[in-house]
């Protein structure tokens, strides 16, 4: 599985929202400045979102797009699926966008796919935006002792 860009920028600016979630809606011009991705393409991202009810969007002077649920309750591969569609790496052995193959009955191949699709799924909606909050903070915890460490 490759990410495309557009989940790429689309699980980015889920996790500077999660990690805003209590502060309300947040414009776009600040998550694109934030996050360094151009506004346009972000727009279309969020509005997809929005669409599949993951995002809200407030019009007005404090306006803007926050979760539409808490980030403990919104997956990775929730966002993912909204953008790219299914996961798999082969239609074959997709839940989603599933097309047969002759080959099916007989391949082994269908089965190494079926268990890759299976561990990217099982990855991926699990981890949770929260999840991704906790690994944000403690990189910046990382990062400034071992600044810390590296000073002294």
């Amino acid at each position: 599985m490759k990410l495309s860009k557009k989940s790429d920028y689309a699980l980015r600016a889920m996790i500077y929202l999660s990690m805003n979630y209590k502060n309300g809606a947040v414009q776009i011009k600040e998550i694109s400045a934030k996050e360094k991705i151009p506004q346009k393409f972000l727009e279309n991202i969020l509005l997809t979102l929005r669409k599949v009810g993951i995002l809200n969007s407030k019009i007005g002077l404090k306006g803007g797009y926050e979760l539409a649920r808490s980030p403990d309750l919104i997956t990775l591969g929730e966002v993912i699926r909204a953008l790219d569609g299914a996961i798999a790496p082969v239609d074959c052995v997709s839940k989603i966008s599933y097309k047969p193959c002759s080959e099916e009955v007989t391949c082994v191949i269908r089965g190494v796919m079926m268990d890759i699709r299976n561990a990217i799924a099982d990855v991926l909606d699990t981890m949770t935006f929260a999840d991704m909050c906790k690994r944000v903070k403690e990189s910046l915890e990382k990062r400034t002792n071992d600044v810390l460490t590296y000073s002294i």
